[in-house]
């Protein structure tokens, strides 16, 4: 079922999405050749908990055979599309590192990711980063009441394919609110029954495309969480939670 939030609700998300940012801005301010996902971990944690927020990540989705998530942030290096799990692998110039970032504020969530790139890169890696951050910019040009979701969808396959890029199917944009996770599921690609979803003022979800610069499949490592691709090509991801309003989409963990 999706849930329709208030105005109050969308403004307590606003400033889960607002502590969301302020940690992003601190991934980019840390990610320099030299510095490692885990310390970059510990200063989000810090952050986070100075303000008062409860780890979203930290803890979650054990299951059988799977440990529960072991860290604040996914941290992502290269051809890691999602789910990263920080280590004390120092960034080196040429890597492209992904970082999502979740935490629960007076019981609302905020839920984002960025890619940024250790100079100089690849002009395929340069590619590849500004293609899904386009492709992000587009889905919410197009969100509002009363679009279905497939013109969202074919808006961001169209923009990644034309780049010679593919679309990471295996996961998926989801609604948000009081949990990390709620309906519906948002693919960034058409061909779902998801295509058929008529967005509304007060629905609230992740907007996340995913993408690789060789084919769209992906396999998961042996520590149950990390995902890669499945060729070894690069990824790239770029997430903002919103909220649809009669205006249009308004980005709740902008910076």
């Amino acid at each position: 079922m999706i849930v329709l939030k208030s105005s109050r609700e969308i403004a307590r998300m606003h400033e889960a999405g607002r502590l969301v940012a302020r940690a992003l801005d601190l991934v980019e301010q840390m990610a320099r050749p030299g510095t490692s996902s885990l310390q970059i971990d510990a200063a989000v944690e810090n952050l986070f908990r100075s303000a008062g927020g409860e780890l979203l990540f930290k803890g979650y989705g054990a299951a059988p055979g799977r440990p529960a998530f072991p860290a604040t942030i996914c941290a992502s290096f290269n051809d890691e599309v999602v789910h990263g799990i920080p280590d004390d692998r120092k960034l080196r110039p040429g890597d492209l590192l992904s970082v999502d970032v979740g935490v629960r504020l007076k019981n609302y969530v905020g839920d984002a990711a960025v890619t940024v790139g250790i100079q100089p890169l690849s002009g395929e890696a340069r590619k590849l980063m500004a293609t899904c951050r386009e492709a992000l910019e587009i889905a919410i040009d197009r969100i509002r009441p009363g679009v279905k979701w497939a013109q969202v969808a074919r808006a961001i396959q169209r923009h990644v394919e034309a780049a010679g890029f593919s679309v990471v199917e295996a996961f998926t944009g989801h609604g948000i609110g009081q949990q990390m996770h709620e309906e519906p599921q948002l693919p960034n690609y058409v061909g779902t029954a998801a295509d058929e979803i008529v967005l509304q003022e007060g629905m609230t979800f992740a907007v996340e495309p995913m993408i690789n610069a060789g084919g769209r499949k992906v396999k998961t490592r042996s520590n149950g969480w990390t995902a890669v691709t499945a060729d070894g090509s690069l990824s790239a991801h770029f997430e903002h939670s919103v909220a649809v309003t009669a205006d249009g989409a308004l980005v709740l963990t902008a910076r």
